[in-house]
């Protein structure tokens, strides 16, 4: 026997020849649908993307850079304050910093009231910074102390704006 048929096919069962069938009609079939859907098919884009305001809005530059005086942003208030910095210290009391709301623990410092807890602040207390760390004004840091003080049992007074 030779040992390659030259006249030997891959297709062998009848099964492979039914395969072998249905795959010829059913392939090109398929990408004749799918080239026909492509040429004939619209996009589906959103039609308000190529409106005069989302264009200039897509167009827009990534930063802006702005001139005018320092501190010329409306004042943060207390709450606001306390929420972005003290928080991170008071709320859970980390290395003995009085908690919001523990009347005990707030009752000596209030004593001293707006002004003496203010100088407090103003050059640090024990792990707290100067200032707290920030670079709020002594109105920002007021504002602070007293939304702190009445939520833990204080009566202070909200000090007037500073005049400019």
């Amino acid at each position: 026997m030779a040992e390659h048929e030259e006249h030997s096919s891959f297709i062998k069962t009848p099964k492979q020849l039914i395969t072998i069938v249905l795959l010829a009609f059913v392939v090109p079939i398929i990408g004749i649908v799918l080239t026909v859907q492509l040429v004939v098919g619209r996009p589906h884009a959103d039609p308000a993307a190529l409106t005069p305001q989302a264009v200039s809005a897509r167009l827009q530059p990534v930063g802006k850079v702005e001139f005018g005086a320092a501190g010329a942003a409306a004042a943060k208030s207390g709450e606001e304050i306390v929420t972005e910095v003290c928080a991170a210290c008071h709320k859970t009391g980390v290395a003995n910093a009085p908690k919001l709301g523990d009347k005990a623990g707030w009752a000596p410092r209030l004593k001293q009231g707006l002004t003496g807890l203010l100088q407090s602040v103003v050059k640090g207390k024990g792990a707290m910074p100067a200032r707290a760390g920030t670079s709020l004004t002594d109105q920002e840091l007021s504002s602070a102390i007293v939304y702190m003080a009445n939520q833990s049992g204080g009566n202070l007074k909200e000090p007037a704006p500073a005049k400019k």
